[in-house]
C-alpha cells in the first residue's frame, strides 16, 4: 500500500490496463497534448503515443459514437467527457445505441466501452458545468454506473469496468481528484461492481452517501459520535448494480436512514434508493427516510449561493438530529 491521489489512481488504472491489453485506448477532448482538463491523463501521450491517446474534436456525440464503434469492433475504448452536463449532447448515442446494442444483437455484440465523466460542482462553475447526472441514466437498462469515492475504488472499479463486457458510465467527482488515500500496488487489484463499502459502522443511524458526499458524511458521523450517536456510513460504490442486501442489513440494524447525494433532490439517485427501502425494509423503519441533496434549482455561480444550494456537512448533521428526535423535516425548495 502507498498513498496516491484519486486522479493518480485513475491514471494508474488506465495506464496499467493499456500496458496489459493493446485493445485499450483513450480518447476525448484535450486528453493528449494537454493531459486532460483535470490533468488526469498527464504523461500518457508520451508513453502510449497518439494512436492510443487521441485528442478529439469538440463533439460529445462523435466521441461516444466513435467509442461505440470501436467497442463493437473488438477494441476496449475509454472515452472522456469533460463535464457530466455535456452527456446530454451525446444522449441518443448513450441511451439508444450504447445501452441497447448488446440486447438488440441477442447478446452477440459486447460493448466494452467506458465513458469517464467528471461530475459535481468544482466551485463557481455555474449551472452548465456543475450538475450531477448519475440519476439521469439510472433509468436506462444496459448501462452500469460507478461512483467511486476513494482513490482505491477509483482504480479498482475502473479496472473492473475496463475488463468487463458492458458499457459503464464512470462518474468522477471533480472535488475528489486531489484526495489522497491508500491504493494497492497490485496491477490485478480490482473492485467488484455491486458491492457496497461500509465506511463506518454504527447502530443508531444509516447514512447512505454517494460519490463526493462520502467524505462529508464521514466528517458528520465523527461529530455525531461525540454526541453519542453512532452513524453507519455506507458507500454504494456503484448505483447500477446496487448492493441492496447491504443497505437492507444496515437499515434493519439501525431503523433510521438518510441518503446523501449532490444531485438534485427531485428524482435524484436517493429517490430510487428510498423507494427500494420503502418496499423492502418498511418493517425495520422507526422514522421516515430522509434525503439530503441539492435544492431543486440550477447550481448558482455565486460561491455563497452555491453553498446554500448544495448539501453541506451541516445539512447532514441537522437531518441526523431530526431523525433521532422525530422532528418533521421542512421541505426544501
Amino acid at each position: 500500500m502507498r498513498e496516491i491521489t484519486y486522479s493518480e489512481a485513475i491514471r494508474e488504472a488506465m495506464s496499467e490496463e493499456m500496458r496489459r491489453d493493446p485493445r485499450v485506448f483513450l480518447m476525448g477532448e484535450d486528453v493528449g497534448v494537454f493531459g486532460g482538463v483535470w490533468g488526469v491523463s498527464a504523461g500518457m501521450l508520451q508513453e502510449f503515443g497518439e494512436e492510443r491517446v487521441r485528442d478529439t474534436a469538440i463533439s460529445e456525440t462523435a466521441i461516444v459514437g466513435m467509442g461505440l464503434g470501436a467497442a463493437l469492433c473488438g477494441m476496449r475504448p475509454i472515452v472522456e467527457i469533460m463535464f457530466a452536463d455535456f452527456l446530454m449532447c451525446a444522449g441518443d448515442q448513450i441511451v439508444n445505441q450504447v445501452a441497447k446494442a448488446r440486447y438488440m444483437s441477442g447478446g452477440k455484440a459486447d460493448v466494452p466501452l467506458v465513458i469517464r465523466v467528471t461530475t459535481g460542482a468544482p466551485g463557481s462553475a455555474a449551472a452548465q458545468h456543475s450538475q450531477s447526472a448519475e440519476s439521469w441514466f439510472m433509468n436506462v437498462p444496459g448501462l452500469k454506473i460507478a461512483v467511486p469515492a476513494t482513490p482505491a475504488d477509483a482504480k479498482g472499479l475502473l479496472k473492473t469496468a475496463l475488463r468487463g463486457r458492458d458499457p459503464v458510465l464512470f462518474f468522477e467527482h471533480k472535488m475528489l481528484y486531489a484526495l489522497r488515500g491508500p491504493v494497492p500496488e497490485d496491477e490485478n487489484f480490482t473492485v467488484p461492481f455491486g458491492e457496497a463499502a461500509i465506511r463506518r459502522s454504527g447502530d443508531d443511524l444509516t447514512i447512505i452517501a454517494i460519490g463526493g458526499m462520502v467524505p462529508k458524511a464521514l466528517q458528520a458521523a465523527e461529530k455525531l459520535a461525540q454526541e453519542g450517536i453512532q452513524a453507519e456510513v455506507i458507500d454504494p460504490r456503484t448505483l447500477v448494480p446496487l448492493d441492496v442486501p447491504t443497505l437492507l442489513e444496515s437499515v434493519a440494524k439501525t431503523g433510521r436512514v438518510m441518503i446523501v447525494h449532490e444531485a438534485h433532490r427531485r428524482s435524484g439517485p436517493g429517490a430510487e434508493i428510498a423507494a427500494i427501502l420503502a418496499e423492502q425494509a418498511v418493517e425495520y423503519l422507526d422514522a421516515p427516510i430522509l434525503r439530503v441533496a441539492a435544492k431543486n434549482v440550477p447550481i448558482p455561480y455565486s460561491p455563497s449561493l452555491e453553498q446554500t444550494v448544495l448539501p453541506q456537512e451541516e445539512d447532514i448533521l441537522r437531518a441526523a438530529h431530526e431523525l433521532m428526535r422525530g422532528v418533521k423535516v421542512a421541505e426544501p425548495l
